[in-house]
């Protein structure tokens, strides 16, 4: 068995990108809805992360590594959800651990905390397994049900359970480093995003760095739109929802910003 630390630091950042790697046969299938990338976009938001791909592989090892290789490469973080229970389709810390090129063995802390979680006899091989953690990563906190998560590199590997999940991503805010955080505002206009399309991309182009959206919906007024105008400086993007909104006065268009 072995332990490691984690540096608890929290220092301040610059923009930061991250991606999601959703893994489980249970997703592609359509047996279970993936509700944890949303929870981790939202979290990222929160420090000013910019969460750039979700990407969804099935429980097959060579998948995971090729998958999480080129994420991990690609951006500043790599969060994954689900494969690390006490099953034998669980298999995400060995794909891991074989993904940055370490062994795997039982972590005496990991270990420790199922082993007591269990009356005796009930810790059994199998969930021996959930104490596996590829060499040299550090542990996530798991509130809920004690099995951890961990941290290696650029990647934090959580539970596939959304509660166990959320757990996780708690534990590791405190870590998180912390950026410019995006303002955001939406213009929910009645008129269909087609009638506004030419003006929009004009707008579009006078803001380069705000990101437009446009959504359209129906009610029972008749098709809308919600335009969103989201960016890192406040008065950048105040400045493109008055033009947004300057250009539905003009088409004599009801709007209300939510």
């Amino acid at each position: 068995m072995w332990n490691s630390e984690r540096n608890m630091e929290a220092p301040q950042s610059p923009v930061k990108t991250a991606a999601v790697l959703v893994i489980g046969d249970e997703i592609l299938s359509g047996r279970t809805q993936d509700t944890n990338s949303g929870a981790i976009a939202r979290f990222l938001m929160g420090f000013g992360i910019d969460l750039k791909e979700i990407r969804v592989v099935s429980d097959d090892q060579a998948e995971i590594v090729a998958g999480l290789n080129a994420l991990r490469t690609r951006y500043d973080f790599v969060f994954t959800s689900g494969g690390i229970g006490p099953t034998h389709d669980d298999i995400t810390a060995d794909a891991v651990a074989k993904a940055f090129g370490v062994d795997i063995g039982y972590h005496s802390e990991a270990y420790a905390l199922l082993e007591a979680r269990y009356p005796p006899g009930d810790f059994n091989d199998m969930r021996k397994r959930m104490a596996r953690i590829p060499h040299g990563a550090s542990l996530i906190k798991n509130t809920v049900s004690v099995a951890p998560g961990f941290h290696i590199g650029n990647v934090y590997v959580m539970a596939g359970v959304p509660m166990v999940m959320r757990a996780m991503l708690e534990a590791i805010a405190p870590e998180m480093p912390r950026g410019v955080t995006v303002t955001s505002v939406t213009i929910s206009a009645q008129i269909p995003e087609g009638a506004i399309a030419e003006t929009l991309a004009a707008i579009q182009k006078a803001n380069p760095t705000v990101s437009i959206g446009s959504y359209p919906f129906y009610s029972e007024a008749g098709p809308g739109t919600q335009l969103v105008a989201r960016g890192r400086d406040v008065q950048i993007v105040e400045g493109a929802a008055s033009a947004i909104e300057a250009m539905l006065r003009e088409k004599a268009v009801r709007f209300e910003r939510l």
